[in-house]
């Protein structure tokens, strides 16, 4: 089907917002107790290591959940699976709120939260897929992405203060009403299909498709370029607080950093999303996200100086986040026919896995003297320049270069 006969809906401006609404507020969840690691400790009487579970618990649960949770996007749609993962988050989220002054069953709620994730992360170039076009499709993940680091840029920057004027629990009820009303309003307005396809619409079954995958050279890089890439974000998000920690910096000052990389992430996701669109190129901007974001990286790791961490936190965010939703729509185009479910939610398994992998590593190298994690960081650097050596080894996708433009 060329794009020439194609009835474009606009009603896909809807359903991309909503779904970037149940998005946002699942990472808003997930990132909670990540800026107040030292607060929550006290507040439930439990380690670091302890509220560092409640956001890598969402890790393990992913690597368990995410190939069902991909198998059902690809059979069942977007109303059904993006509406469970939104129903979960939205009932566990309240529950989180209700119970907030009990660790255990916070750690309930956040393992309830985290069985949502799957089925929303999962469907973002599902989504992107159904309702647009190809030649938008690179600008519909990357607003998709861009709710993942709004909803995370929320929790880094609101939580410290809304925990330090009003206290933990009064910041769990709220964010559980928000994430019920959130679930509420996608189950109100979504559809699953346009009124005309917007796209090639034949796909292989899910694993027909996942084999095809594997069997792909670039999809193999790409997958490996993500074990580092989103397994590194994974772990400065869930230990920003003890990274700076050791040099002075306060627990206000982590959340700002934090959330300066998520805002770094959300600007880069829009900006060079567009441009991958807009030049219809994809491997040219995965190079310079990755060789720029190793800069950033070095920066977090030696910075002393207030401004100059929050310069490195903005420079490694606006350049390695924005490498994901590219990354997630080139992985769907050299891997289609498969499922887009699929390629996408083999991608965010791998960065879940090595996440998890980081997190401990991190917490197990720190030093005992002062909790520096410096030596971890810089092993976390050379990672992400090795996923830059291998991105050289990657080709154009040919759904891409097929594509006339328009």
């Amino acid at each position: 089907m060329s794009e020439e006969n194609i009835k474009i809906s606009p009603y896909r401006w809807v359903i991309l917002a909503i779904y970037m609404l149940v998005v946002s507020i699942n990472q808003l969840m997930w990132i909670t107790f990540a800026p107040v690691t030292g607060i929550a400790a006290s507040f439930y009487h439990v380690s670091d290591l302890s509220i560092g579970l409640l956001s890598m618990v969402f890790m393990v649960v992913y690597i368990l959940v995410s190939i069902p949770a991909s198998a059902i996007i690809d059979i069942y749609g977007i109303r059904v699976a993006v509406g469970i993962g939104a129903v979960l988050t939205g009932i566990f989220g309240l529950m989180r709120g209700v119970m907030g002054s009990h660790f255990n069953w916070v750690m309930t709620a956040q393992i309830g939260i985290a069985i949502g994730q799957p089925f929303l992360l999962n469907a973002m170039t599902t989504v992107a897929a159904r309702w647009f076009p190809i030649r938008e499709r690179a600008t519909a993940s990357g607003l998709g992405s861009l709710a993942m680091y709004l909803g995370i840029i929320l929790g880094m920057a609101l939580t410290p203060y809304i925990v330090i004027h009003s206290g933990m629990d009064r910041m769990l009820v709220a964010y559980g009403i928000v994430s019920l009303i959130a679930a509420v309003v996608f189950l109100a307005l979504v559809k699953e299909r346009p009124p005309t396809p917007a796209g090639k619409e034949e796909r292989s079954l899910v694993f027909d498709g996942m084999k095809s995958m594997l069997h792909r050279k670039n999809y193999i890089i790409l997958l490996i370029i993500f074990f580092f890439g989103l397994g590194i974000f994974n772990a400065i998000a869930t230990w920003i607080e003890e990274i700076v920690r050791p040099r002075g910096f306060s627990v206000t000052e982590a959340g700002m950093a934090g959330g300066l990389m998520i805002f770094g992430g959300l600007a880069g996701a829009a900006i060079i999303s567009w441009l991958s669109d807009r030049y219809r190129k994809r491997v040219p901007f995965i190079l310079l996200a990755l060789a720029v974001s190793s800069l950033g990286l070095v920066g977090i790791t030696f910075a002393t100086n207030y401004v100059l961490l929050l310069i490195s936190a903005f420079i490694m965010g606006f350049f390695l986040l924005s490498a994901g939703p590219i990354g997630f729509q080139y992985g769907a185009e050299i891997a289609y026919p498969a499922p887009e479910g699929t390629s996408n939610g083999l991608l965010l398994l791998m960065g879940q896995i090595s996440g998890i992998a980081f997190i401990f590593g991190m917490d197990f190298f720190k030093s005992p003297r002062n909790g520096s994690m410096t030596s971890s960081l810089l092993i976390l650097t050379g990672l992400l320049i090795l996923s830059f050596l291998l991105a050289t080894r990657l080709r154009e996708s040919k759904l891409l270069i097929e594509e006339k433009p328009v």
